[in-house]
């Protein structure tokens, strides 16, 4: 029968040792020659002292005597008992010796020293510390205890009013304009200041379009890390299913031309006609491993100096929709594929009618100043994302739910 290790055991097992030392002598049936006079040695007993343990005997008054023959008081019915229980308003001096036992070891975050301290600074130390505590939470308490003290201000009372709100208003503008970047110095690396500002507006060109972010866990097409290659700024993912598991399908073209002459396209398409197409062939299927639905911290930042004349200078945003991680799919001969394309046509076409209405009304968010009033007026959206039109609730997602409605 087997026994089941517990996983409850403590971290340090409890090992007895046995005190009784090694036999000095020869063993009695071997007739040794020997000096009878080494077994009246003192040394001989002193391997046998020092592995004994000596019993520590304390008395019922732990080892401290405490004559209480000097108070009369506990032995005469009538005795003067001011020297047990002095007079609160005129208590005996203290002996400066002992003034330290009156003092509270808690309200103090220094290390109880047992003797004369030295001047200087002490290390503060976390209090009542549980057993078999990690070093690393000992140490985050401290800081955080230290933190919390330093940070212990009088809050001032704020004035909200509408004055005092266009005051504070006006003065961050006043800021700005009076900034000196000589005074602005690097977080992290000391000796760096800020040699120009820019500032920080959201970026029109590309506001009606919607970006994803999608992490590979290793480098996409079939070539290896240390050759450059153009295709990957302009790779095609098209979602897929098979078996009700959904994924995604990688696209590149075959050669670095074809990339090439697609991202110029792109950049300038000829206006009012189709433009030539670019074929993109299958490379492998991705699988999502983490989807983020929102990413409140990470934008794309242009820093524009305005040397096109286009527009200003300034770090123009445009904010992530989600963040994907893929990584690859394995492949499965007994996959059954709904429609599987092994290239994939891409052209320019114009716009049509609805596609520039829909991409001027994501637009108007940051051209249009009355966008806010314009929407409070055409419908209301509620804390479940669902937006009441006339009357009929529609989501504001929309669509089927799985991966496909996720991502696309």
């Amino acid at each position: 029968m087997s026994l089941r290790k517990s996983k409850l055991d403590l971290l340090v097992r409890v090992r007895y040792s046995n005190p009784l030392p090694a036999p000095p002598c020869p063993p009695k049936l071997l007739d040794i020659p020997t000096n009878p006079l080494r077994y009246a040695q003192p040394a001989f007993i002193n391997a046998i002292t020092n592995d004994t343990p000596l019993p520590m005997i304390i008395d019922a008054e732990c080892g401290m005597p405490l004559d209480l023959g000097r108070w009369e008081c506990l032995w005469e019915e009538d005795g003067d008992d001011t020297t047990l229980n002095p007079d609160p308003d005129n208590l005996p001096s203290l002996d400066p010796k002992d003034r330290f036992l009156l003092s509270d070891p808690s309200a103090s975050a220094a290390p109880y020293t047992n003797g004369p301290t030295t001047s200087g600074t002490v290390t503060p130390v976390p209090a009542h510390v549980p057993w078999l505590r990690k070093t690393e939470y000992l140490s985050r308490e401290g800081v955080q205890r230290t933190s919390t003290h330093e940070s212990k201000q009088v809050l001032q009372p704020i004035d909200v009013s509408h004055e005092a709100q266009l005051h504070t208003i006006e003065a961050g503008f006043a800021a700005c304009t009076s900034l000196d970047l000589t005074t602005l110095s690097h977080p992290n690396k000391t000796g760096v200041t800020a040699v120009e500002s820019y500032d920080v507006l959201p970026d029109a060109d590309i506001w009606a379009n919607a970006y994803d972010l999608f992490r590979f866990s290793e480098r996409p097409g079939e070539r290896p890390g240390d050759t450059e290659d153009p295709r990957l700024d302009c790779a095609i993912l098209r979602p897929m299913e098979s078996d009700g598991d959904h994924f995604l399908a990688y696209f590149l073209t075959k050669e670095d031309a074809d990339a090439l002459e697609f991202k110029e396209e792109r950049l300038a398409p000829r206006g009012g006609e189709e433009n030539k197409s670019t074929a993109f062939h299958f490379i492998r299927d991705y699988e999502t491993v983490k989807i983020e639905q929102e990413v409140p911290n990470e934008f794309l930042l242009v820093l524009d100096n305005g040397d096109t004349g286009e527009r200003g200078p300034g770090a123009y945003y445009k904010n992530i929709e989600r963040k994907m991680t893929l990584k690859k799919k394995r492949m499965n001969q007994s996959d059954t594929y709904a429609d599987k394309w092994q290239v994939v046509h891409i052209s320019h076409v114009p716009m049509s009618s609805e596609e520039i209405d829909e991409r001027n009304d994501a637009l108007s968010e940051v051209v249009d100043p009355l966008y806010l009033f314009s929407r409070d007026a055409e419908g209301e959206v509620d804390a479940d994302g669902e937006v009441d039109v006339g009357g009929i609730e529609m989501g504001a997602e929309g669509g089927d739910g799985g991966i496909m409605a996720e991502i696309f």
